[in-house]
C-alpha cells in the first residue's frame, strides 16, 4: 500500500508539474507576445507625477493626482491590447512612441485619447489627439472597453471595442515608451499586453 500510495503521490505530482510547465509555456509560447500589467505588480512600469496608481482585483486605478504609467521598455512596432475602465468625468489616454519618458503629452508623442467629455470633440475618445479624430464615436464611460493598437512604420490602427476608430499615416514619431495616464475622474487599466513586430 506504501508503495502504491508513494506512487500515486508521485504521479499527482507530476502532474502537477507538467500542468505548471504547460500553462508557463503557453504564456510564453513563442507567439511574443509579453504581459505589461499582470494584475499584481508594476514592475514592467515606471511612475511619473503624482497619480495614486494602486492595484486591486487585478486592476491598476487611480483616482486623484495627475501622472502616468510608463513602460520601462521602448517599442517602435507592436501590437498593443489592453481594456480599461472609466467614469464619466474621466480624462485619461495611451500614450505610445513617447519621445520624452520624462515629459509625456500629446505634444510629443501619439496619445490614443480616453476621454469623452473632451471640451474640443475632435478628438474625444478613439482619436489621436492632433492626428485623427475617431471615424466612430464610442462613449465608453462606465464599462470596460478594451483598445487594441498597432503601429507599424508609418500606419497607426486604433480599434475601440472591435471597431476601427483611427486608421492613419505619419512618421512624426518612430520609437518610445507606452505610457497609461490618469488625468481626472476614475481610471482603470488592466489585461495589458503587448507583441513587437
Amino acid at each position: 500500500m506504501k508503495s502504491s500510495s508513494g506512487m500515486v503521490t508521485g504521479l499527482s505530482l507530476l502532474i502537477a508539474a507538467l500542468g505548471t510547465s504547460m500553462a508557463v509555456s503557453q504564456e510564453n509560447s513563442g507567439d511574443g507576445w509579453a504581459t505589461l500589467f499582470n494584475g499584481t505588480d508594476l514592475d514592467q512600469w515606471i511612475l511619473l507625477g503624482d497619480a495614486n496608481w494602486t492595484i486591486v482585483d487585478d486592476v491598476v486605478q487611480a483616482d486623484s493626482g495627475n501622472g502616468f504609467l510608463v513602460s520601462a521598455q521602448t517599442y517602435g512596432d507592436f501590437h498593443l491590447t489592453l481594456e480599461f475602465w472609466t467614469d464619466t468625468d474621466a480624462n485619461s489616454g495611451v500614450f505610445i512612441r513617447c519621445s520624452d519618458s520624462n515629459d509625456i503629452g500629446s505634444g510629443n508623442a501619439y496619445e490614443i485619447n480616453i476621454f469623452d467629455k473632451r471640451p474640443d470633440q475632435t478628438y474625444r475618445t478613439g482619436g489621436i489627439v492632433n492626428f485623427s479624430a475617431p471615424t466612430s464615436i464610442i462613449d465608453a464611460a462606465n464599462q470596460w472597453n478594451t483598445y487594441e493598437i498597432t503601429a507599424q512604420g508609418s500606419r497607426l490602427l486604433v480599434e475601440l471595442n472591435g471597431t476601427v476608430t483611427a486608421d492613419i499615416e505619419d512618421t512624426t514619431y518612430s520609437a518610445g515608451p507606452i505610457a497609461l495616464q490618469y488625468g481626472a475622474g476614475i481610471v482603470k487599466f488592466r489585461r495589458v499586453r503587448i507583441r513587437r513586430l
